[in-house]
């Protein structure tokens, strides 16, 4: 764990690291601390509203008679076996 001025001050080497896989946790004040790790590529970061946006979709296709209904964890593991 380091201090948000040691992180500051070397950051570049800190980053490097982590982009080799390290972990970083950063300690600000007290009872404050932050964990640093690479997004990967298959990992989508989106808005707040994007997020709520994409919900409203689900919800409407819903409404349109686009959704699935399962009701069994068997019908539950098949569906999402089928996507």
């Amino acid at each position: 764990m380091l201090s948000t001025r040691e992180f500051r001050d070397k950051q570049k080497i800190y980053l490097d690291q982590i982009d080799c896989g390290a972990e970083l946790l950063i300690k600000r004040g007290k009872g404050k601390s932050y964990k640093i790790v690479p997004v990967m590529d298959d990992e989508t970061l989106m808005s707040k509203e994007d997020f709520f946006e994409k919900i409203d979709r689900a919800e409407k296709s819903i409404k349109d008679g686009k959704g699935k209904t399962v009701t069994t964890k068997e019908e539950l593991f098949a569906y999402l076996d089928s996507l």
